[in-house]
């Protein structure tokens, strides 16, 4: 019997939300356009939008670096995908 593959966490899930949203802006975008395009994508798919959800999708990011980058280095509010999750 195979087993189902297992359902991502959230901050995954969130993860895969920027990669989304960056992809759809042509693959870089700044970190306040990310987030509102992540919280527009939640209420879209009728999730809740908490007050924490800036600080979770930065965690996210950092927590996801392989995907992400700051192509203007660190202190830059420009996200950019350099790899699509798999």
């Amino acid at each position: 019997m195979s087993q189902a593959p297992a359902k991502p966490n959230f901050l995954e899930a969130l993860a895969r939300d920027v990669a989304m949203v960056l992809k759809s802006l042509g693959g870089s975008a700044h970190q306040n356009v990310v987030i509102d395009c992540v919280a527009a994508l939640k209420r879209q798919r009728g999730e809740p939008v908490t007050n924490d959800l800036r600080q979770a999708v930065v965690e996210a990011f950092e927590r996801y670096s392989e995907w992400f980058i700051r192509p203007f280095g660190d202190g830059s509010m420009r996200w950019a995908l350099v790899a699509e999750p798999t």
